[in-house]
């Protein structure tokens, strides 16, 4: 076993379990017993831990309650609320029934920030939708009105864009691949449908037309945080962020990686360091609940993994 391997293998349940499956390749009663203890180690017990008596975590659907919100010189959106806590806990793999009748309590005294509307019919944006129709279905919720609204709200060059409301009219990088994650988690553990199923691919051809990381318009770069590779993600765009999705997407699919992510590898591939680790290029600013990952610069086992998934795929014969 490489030295890198084994540095990644000395991790917290919520990165191990991942290792152990996607790099280490170990048999499956040994990776899903590790994924168990998501909910009782670690960072998977600390944020258990925060949850409200309601159902939720810090008061609120997407932000904190008034009272907990951070102060407004505080630099970025808090991740503390429900949303996110559940996102988290859902890509961390805990399973959905440590949670209990969480989803009812929700649907009872959680209301979106905006217009109070009910927590599981959806609000007007299309990350915090998508994301509400993954973690819906994780939950066992009929969001089925969600998928309706994000096939309704795609634009017309094939994306999605937050800022609609604004009178945003093309699609956005960050909306479009959170929409897709959205979408892909609810076809893995549903199904889908035709419909949902065209809009996916749809956003994902959106993104692979412009290889990743490009304007259609012009060929460049489309802004300096695409190449930057920083964990947690959150809702920001990276090709690493987008690659490990279209990498989910094409095993989802049966196919092949697309070859038009080459030169977006290539750049993944370049951030490697001599000993095979990534380094945390920067930290998204916003209240957590706690760090779970390296300060800037770094090595991060997070990056490592998401990195090298990412290779192992596309290298793969």
């Amino acid at each position: 076993m490489s030295d890198v391997l084994e540095w990644l293998l000395d991790s917290d349940p919520a990165l191990r379990w991942q290792v152990q499956r996607d790099l280490a390749h170990l048999p499956e009663d040994v990776w899903r017993a590790t994924r168990t203890r998501v909910a009782t180690e670690g960072f998977g017990a600390r944020l258990l831990a925060a949850q409200d008596p309601d159902g939720q975590w810090a008061g609120g659907a997407y932000f904190p309650a008034p009272a907990q919100r951070p102060d407004p010189e505080e630099a970025g959106q808090p991740y503390t609320a429900t949303t996110w806590s559940l996102t988290t806990l859902r890509e961390w793999g805990l399973d959905a029934a440590v949670l209990g009748d969480t989803a009812a309590r929700l649907a009872a005294s959680s209301r979106w920030e905006y217009d109070d509307l009910p927590y599981w019919d959806g609000e007007v944006d299309a990350c915090i939708n998508a994301m509400t129709l993954a973690n819906g279905a994780w939950l066992g919720v009929d969001v089925s009105g969600i998928g309706r609204w994000l096939v309704e709200h795609r634009m017309a060059d094939g994306g999605w864009n937050c800022n609609w409301v604004e009178g945003a009219t093309v699609s956005s990088f960050h909306s479009t691949l959170n929409t897709v994650k959205g979408l892909r988690y609810h076809e893995a553990v549903t199904g889908g449908t035709d419909e949902l199923r065209a809009a996916r691919r749809g956003g994902e051809e959106y993104l692979l037309r412009r290889h990743l990381y490009r304007r259609l318009s012009t060929g460049e770069q489309v802004a300096p945080w695409a190449s930057e590779l920083v964990h947690p993600f959150r809702w920001v765009y990276s090709v690493l962020h987008a690659a490990d999705h279209i990498r989910a997407a094409s095993l989802l699919d049966g196919c092949a990686p697309d070859p038009r992510m080459a030169e977006a590898i290539g750049m993944i591939r370049a951030g490697r360091q001599p000993d095979g680790r990534w380094l945390q290029g920067g930290r998204h600013s916003g209240r957590v609940w706690f760090e779970v990952d390296v300060e800037p610069g770094a090595p991060s086992k997070w990056l490592t993994f998401f990195a090298t998934r990412v290779l192992d795929r596309w290298d793969a014969p």
